[in-house]
């Protein structure tokens, strides 16, 4: 846990008496030295996570006192099968890049409690051999390239506590052997190609905690023995191919915390024994075929519930009314089914809600502006509904504040768009740099998702807290002009000229350009006349009104051919981006039109924002050639007009 680089010198070899040594967290580089062997001594070995490369040297073999080996998060390349010669090793983890087949050798070490073989790209079926690691507690090979079956002998290790096979190419039934592990707490064979129904042998995992056995094909039924399974606390059975009903004997165990069924073929309806299920944190059945009303006791659960997932069924009736004070749902998705009436008001007492999806229902109601109230709402999906009306702001300055996504399209919202509900969306307009990500690791059991409409096209976004921003009101009756009243650039690193089209966005009733590197003069008209000093200070190159400097006659410096000739599209994505905003931004929409629209929002906070000024200048040339056409138009419609 220092700094240190370079290579680890051969002479440590001549450390005869050593009996510990750990050079773990360094930035140590090179091959392991073959002298090392030579350490006969050593009982305890960790030079994990450093820059090794090269094979695990054979002389490693020979330190036959060694009790526990860890040389994970380096780049070494294979194992040597000389390592099942260290027969008095209780652990060992080999995680990172390691290549090649898992040694059968392996199976020699009987006195082994703790094998980590994960995050590698080892390449072969997993040996029978390790059957006879008979002390085994924790054995992980997740995250490789393993391929054929579970091997059934596997089940010969009793003490087994955990084990973990995920992200394989595993094949094959579950072997039944597995049901004689009665010590064991965790299983996970998530990500692989393993076929038929849970094994019925199961029932004697009495001491599971955890079963995960996701992105399988799986099939038959969920067995009814889950519910014998009195210990567990998450259930991960997602994106499998089981059927039939959700057992009504679930609601009988009071443990888990964690049950995820989504992407099956599940049908029937929802057993009222849920409400039962007093630790459940996370409930997630979506994409299945399940049928039926939501039961009101649903709504009692939000006082421990935090994720309830029902998207994508064929559910009806009503949403449950009763959400309790001091709920702790945070996310509540049941897009994609036929529920209809209002939204129930009791949502409002949800107010560690993030993200709420009732899109694609037949749900009746107006815009439910109370919900502006919940101080965590991020997400907010209510499109292809009944919803009607106008969409009027209360008085509150406290509405929406953390709002990311707004999608209420596909209504019958009515009147004029809703300028001043935009104004209270204080999360669009500014980026939080605290604000990061999470890895793999943090995200847990659950992932929010949603699905959004981009360029026609309709995509299932995951991490929505994070990295997406949009507001969609298309399809829709909403009237008058488009509300785009700010254009705030301030504190970038923008340089060139002010485009002398921004004159013409007479719309605009502020403009921030403070702090750049812009220079030359300033566009004139009658709304840039209603800006103050204060738009343009910071740039020390721009002049004309209303800076002291005077800028010629004409109030705008002429544009050269030869300045834009070069700045012609180089990027399709950017010819399409420019289309596409100022089309929308030059348009002058009537009042009385009825229009949908879909506004994303781009934020641009301080930052080197170095495609912007090739998008200006990529303006003005598309601008100035297409007069430079419309001029050449009415020269050759004159010059025929004259031949006749």
């Amino acid at each position: 846990m220092n700094n240190f680089s370079g290579t680890i010198p051969p002479e440590i070899g001549n450390l005869t008496n050593l009996i510990y040594l750990d050079l773990r967290i360094n930035q140590i580089s090179g091959s392991i030295p073959s002298q090392i062997g030579s350490l006969v001594k050593l009982q305890i070995l960790f030079i994990f996570d450093n820059h090794l490369n090269g094979p695990i040297p054979g002389e490693i073999g020979q330190l036959r006192s060694l009790t526990k080996l860890s040389l994970g998060g380096n780049f070494l390349s294979s194992i040597q099968a000389s390592l099942g010669n260290l027969n008095n090793l209780s652990l060992l983890y080999l995680y990172g890049k390691l290549s090649g087949p898992i040694p059968s050798e392996l199976g020699n070490l009987k006195n082994l409690n703790d094998l980590g073989l994960f995050y590698n790209q080892l390449s072969s079926p997993i040996p029978r051999e390790l059957g006879n690691l008979k002390n085994l507690n924790y054995l992980a090979l997740s995250n490789n390239q393993l391929f054929g079956p579970i091997p059934s002998v596997l089940g010969n290790l009793k003490n087994l506590k955990y084990l973990i096979l995920s992200n394989n190419q595993l094949t094959d039934p579950i072997p039944s052997e597995l049901g004689n592990l009665k010590n064991l707490s965790l299983l996970e064979l998530s990500n692989n190609q393993l076929t038929g129904s849970i094994p019925s042998s199961f029932v004697n995992l009495r001491n599971l905690k955890n079963l995960i056995l996701a992105d399988n094909n799986l099939t038959e039924e969920i067995p009814s023995f889950i519910c014998n399974l009195t210990s567990l606390i998450g259930l991960d059975l997602l994106r499998n191919i089981l059927k039939g009903k959700i057992q009504q004997c679930l609601g009988n165990i009071s443990s888990p915390q964690f049950v995820m069924m989504s992407h099956n073929n599940l049908s029937g309806e929802l057993p009222p024994s849920n409400r039962n299920l007093t630790s459940l944190k996370v409930l997630d059945l979506g994409r299945n075929n399940l049928k039926g009303a939501i039961p009101q006791c649903f709504g009692n659960m939000s006082g421990h519930l935090e994720v309830l997932d029902m998207q994508h069924n064929n559910l009806f009736g009503t949403l449950p009314t009763a959400f309790r004070i001091g709920s702790a749902l945070r996310s509540f998705n049941l897009h994609g089914n036929r529920l209809e009436g209002k939204i129930p008001l009791s949502l409002e007492n949800c107010q560690r809600l993030e993200v709420l999806d009732l899109g694609d229902n037949l749900l009746n109601d107006t815009f439910p502006m109370w919900l502006g109230t919940l101080p965590e709402l991020r997400v907010l999906s209510l499109r292809s509904n009944k919803l009607h009306g106008p969409i009027r702001t209360s008085g509150s300055e406290y509405m929406f504040h953390e709002l990311l996504i707004l999608d209420v399209s596909c209504n019958d919202f009515m009147e004029n768009l809703p300028t001043s509900l935009f104004q209270h969306f204080r999360a669009m307009r500014k980026i939080d740099p605290s604000k990061k990500p999470p890895s793999d690791d943090e995200v847990g059991y659950y992932q929010n998702s949603i699905a959004v409409v981009t360029k026609g096209i309709v995509l299932e976004v995951v991490r929505i807290l994070f990295l997406y921003n949009t507001i969609d009101l298309s399809n829709n009756k909403f009237e008058g002009h488009v509300p785009i009243e700010s254009l705030d650039l301030s504190g970038n690193h923008l340089v060139g000229k002010i485009p002398a089209q921004f004159a013409s966005l007479t719309f605009l009733a502020f403009l921030n350009l403070s702090y750049n590197h812009l220079e030359g003069c300033i566009p004139q008209g009658p709304q840039f006349h209603t800006f103050e000093n204060n738009s343009y200070e910071g740039n020390d190159g721009l002049r004309g009104f209303p800076l002291s400097e005077g800028c010629g006659n004409d109030g705008h410096d002429s544009v050269s051919e030869e300045t834009y000739a070069g700045s012609a599209l180089d990027e399709e994505s950017n010819s399409e981006f420019l289309n596409d905003f100022w089309k929308g931004a030059l348009m002058g929409y009537g009042t009385g039109l009825c229009i949908g629209l879909s506004i994303i929002y781009i934020l641009i906070s301080t930052g080197n924002m170095k495609w912007l000024p090739r998008i200006i200048e990529e303006l003005e040339h598309k601008i100035v050639m297409g007069r430079r056409k419309k001029q050449r138009r009415q020269r050759n419609y004159r010059r025929r007009n004259n031949r006749f």
